[in-house]
């Protein structure tokens, strides 16, 4: 066992899926909902504390930006999934997947934001950022059906490094809290614009980028479960 794997393993204990699945529904149940310049929803304690801390502490390598940034298709090769391969190598991965893929939360996660996820595919995507990190204003429109942001890091400054929020690709409006074990949630479409205005990033930024996306999706490598859609 390696010992990125023992770090993650030593937070987890007893924790189960289902301890995870119970989490997650009672965050979406309390989430507070903003209207304005979209519809989007802001959640706490999104994890179990335990899972929380492994997340944050999985000791996966930041990839270089070589100078480039402002998408994050710019990197491909680098970016890392709660694909086959790293759910063996990090438990906390495994036991979030199978609490994502679960009926339970599927089917809170549909009720509360009416998301459109039936018959989709678990992506998880575990995103480091450095500094010189940026992305353009974009919707996620398209073959993503639900986009929930989860915050992981906590260094210096990391407050300030919520997602940035436009009424437009123009216009900028403002930008969430970067809460630890907080996220956001919204349902895409052609005016749910948001980025990341480049500032200065001290140490890591952590985040899990959480989409259910539909058959159309080519990567199948990047997702959880590719043989096996959800169900509503």
């Amino acid at each position: 066992m390696s010992q990125a794997t023992q770090t993650s393993a030593a937070h987890l204990q007893d924790v189960t899926a289902q301890d995870v699945a119970r989490t997650v529904i009672a965050s979406a149940e309390g989430a507070g909902r903003f209207d304005s310049p979209y519809r989007y929803y802001l959640l706490t304690d999104f994890f179990p504390p335990a899972v929380y801390a492994a997340l944050n502490d999985l000791a996966v390598p930041a990839p270089s930006l070589s100078g480039v940034s402002g998408r994050r298709e710019l990197h491909n090769d680098t970016r890392s999934y709660a694909d086959a391969k790293s759910m063996v190598e990090f438990p906390v991965l495994r036991i979030v997947a199978n609490a994502l893929q679960s009926e339970p939360v599927i089917k809170a996660l549909a009720k509360a934001f009416d998301a459109p996820i039936d018959d989709t595919f678990l992506r998880l995507e575990y995103a480091l950022d450095i500094d010189g990190f940026w992305l353009e204003p974009h919707t996620d429109l398209g073959v993503k059906k639900f986009t929930c942001l989860i915050y992981l890091s906590d260094g210096p400054g990391h407050d300030e490094l919520g997602t940035d929020i436009y009424a437009n690709k123009e216009t900028h409006i403002g930008r969430t809290p970067f809460t630890p074990n907080s996220a956001m949630v919204f349902i895409p479409s052609d005016h749910t614009w948001h980025g990341f205005e480049k500032r200065p990033i001290h140490g890591v930024r952590k985040s899990l980028i959480l989409n259910y996306v539909t058959h159309d999706w080519r990567a199948r490598e990047q997702l959880a479960f590719p043989d096996a859609p959800v169900r509503v």
